[in-house]
């Protein structure tokens, strides 16, 4: 009796217009996603739409603006959950944010839908359409985009084999000559190895010159006990 009771035909209708809102374009996001054969495809991302559209409804039906409110935080959460599982690392690789952050954009456009925003809820799918299609082409030409070693912050690293006896002189100079091309240095190790002492100076993270740090180990290369010096370069996190 109490379904029938709580049964309005203008509520119910309000509800029908939100959730078919949220699946439509939930759909059209998907089928984007779905064509570029990615992990969540047509089907999820329309039902992650339509799951948030319902739970906003939900609580906009029984606690009004601040019940929607309160549904919010956990869509938010809870989607967040749903992301973290279409990520996959794949040796150095990560694949799966952009579709994740599909994923929670299509909530967030469900949840417009829900609060009685359908225009919102249309802007909110062109915008993620756009920037799944449009940016595509941006994203390969930067890619493509020869990179400009003095301006990349990097970490680079000097590594100084000596023999042990001139391991303390070897290490002073390094530092020495670093510090006077204006590359200061991060943190120094030493390395016990069988036959001679590796020392290891790491640079802060900075721009660097190819040219300056070759002329600087050929200069360190130089010194007497030193039997081999090199630089490399990694990206800072």
């Amino acid at each position: 009796m109490v379904a029938i009771a709580n049964f309005d035909s203008a509520e119910m209708l309000n509800t029908l217009v939100s959730l078919a809102v949220a699946i439509v374009l939930g759909a059209l996001i998907g089928a984007e996603r779905q064509y570029r054969q990615r992990t969540a495809g047509l089907r999820t991302t329309a039902l992650v739409a339509l799951g948030a559209s319902a739970f906003v409804d939900l609580g906009m039906r029984l606690m009004g603006n601040q019940g929607a409110t309160q549904v919010l935080a956990y869509v938010a959460s809870g989607v967040g959950f749903l992301g973290a599982g279409v990520i996959l690392k794949e040796g150095m690789n990560i694949r799966g944010l952009n579709t994740a952050a599909t994923i929670w954009c299509s909530a967030v456009m469900g949840a417009f839908a829900g609060a009685d925003r359908p225009v919102e809820a249309v802007l909110m799918a062109g915008f993620v359409l756009a920037g799944n299609t449009f940016l595509r082409p941006l994203v390969h030409l930067i890619e493509r985009a020869p990179i400009d070693e003095s301006a990349t912050e990097a970490v680079y690293e000097v590594r100084v084999a000596t023999i042990d006896a001139r391991r303390d002189a070897i290490r002073d100079l390094m530092i020495e000559k670093l510090e006077a091309a204006a590359y200061p240095i991060q943190d120094i190790e030493e390395n016990e190895r069988e036959d001679d002492v590796e020392i290891v100076a790491t640079l802060a993270a900075t721009s660097a010159k190819s040219d300056e740090l070759d002329a600087i180990v050929a200069a360190i290369e130089r010194l007497a006990g030193v039997t081999h010096a090199t630089w490399s370069s990694r990206t800072s996190d």
